[in-house]
């Protein structure tokens, strides 16, 4: 009698792969903080420190802390459409006729190099040469003379001659600021618009003043 043996294949089972987990890492919320500036900012500083927030509500929160008349008068300079300027549009020049013919380029020119000096060394002062300057805040309450309304029994030329003398006397960058908001051109340099600046100062009333 044959016997016949059975054979058992034994059958290994393949390892499955070990399933990965990928942890997606959330993105890190960074909270922008309003910066302590000095006492009595310049007009310039609040607008850096307001433009580089990049929320609206960070925008406002700047401009309510430092808020002061100067600041405004210089938004509803640039802003209100019925703040009508009296001074020549575009580049200013200097001061008197001999000024013109002995130096080159304008006062508008030499203000943006200050300025962009400024920008290349990291710093808003150039030294012994801005001591003195003034600010905004001290300057503003004579803004009614270069629009239309303020004082219309001046004389262009003696506008034109007080404005200049303003612009020589402040810190470059404040300088610069009343430039730009004479030709409404605000936005230009900073990111600060009409609602923002509607939304900080409620009490601001637009229109009706020319």
């Amino acid at each position: 009698m044959m016997t016949t043996k059975k054979t058992t294949a034994t059958t290994r089972k393949k390892a499955s792969p070990k399933k990965t987990t990928t942890v997606t890492a959330k993105p890190k919320v960074i909270v922008q903080k309003v910066p302590d500036l000095p006492p009595n900012p310049f007009v310039f500083e609040v607008l850096d420190a307001a433009s580089k927030m990049r929320s609206k509500a960070k925008k406002i929160e700047v401009l309510q802390r430092y808020s002061h008349n100067s600041l405004k008068a210089v938004f509803i300079w640039n802003f209100d459409e019925t703040v009508i300027s009296l001074l020549p549009q575009g580049e200013v020049p200097y001061g008197s006729n001999l000024e013109d013919e002995t130096q080159s380029g304008s006062l508008t020119g030499k203000i943006n190099d200050s300025v962009n000096k400024m920008a290349e060394m990291g710093s808003n002062s150039l030294g012994s040469q801005d001591q003195g300057k003034a600010s905004i805040r001290k300057e503003f309450q004579k803004f009614y003379n270069f629009i239309k309304g303020g004082n219309d029994s001046l004389t262009s030329l003696r506008r034109e001659t007080m404005f200049i003398n303003i612009l020589t006397g402040l810190h470059p960058r404040e300088a610069e600021i009343l430039i730009l908001i004479k030709d409404k051109k605000l936005t230009d340099r900073y990111k600060i618009d009409k609602e923002i600046v509607s939304e900080a100062y409620p009490d601001i009333t637009w229109g009706g003043r020319s």
